[in-house]
């Protein structure tokens, strides 16, 4: 059974939508793919606020990418988990990560997904 996680990221105050993006394509994500083994898939999923439906009371979105990460099974996630989490592999990645995140607004989960046929 896949694992899918979801990470939820806010660029730092002062970078651009489009700073944000070019960032991560060109350094970030090929960055996350070399530190962390056994993803099969990575998407990332910039927000448009215009065309967006939302309540009237509803507070809008402020983040600036909802990102997916999948892996084939959990033996993968916690593999991927436990390299970026040696001290080397979760420097690189936190210093990366300064150049563009807003590191305290990251939020990142493991999420059972349901598709439904169509």
């Amino acid at each position: 059974m896949t694992v899918k996680t979801i990470a939820l990221l806010k660029a730092k105050p002062g970078v651009s939508r489009a700073e944000f993006i070019a960032y991560y394509e060109a350094n970030h994500a090929p960055l996350v793919l070399s530190l962390m083994p056994g993803i099969v898939d990575y998407r990332r999923n910039y927000p448009e606020a215009e065309g967006a439906f939302a309540f009237a009371e509803t507070p809008p979105f402020d983040y600036d990418s909802v990102t997916e990460i999948w892996y084939a099974d959990r033996a993968s996630y916690d593999a991927a988990i436990a390299a970026v989490s040696q001290p080397e592999a979760a420097a690189r990645l936190a210093a990366d990560e300064e150049n563009f995140i807003d590191r305290a607004r990251t939020r990142m989960f493991v999420v059972e997904e349901r598709r439904s046929e169509i």
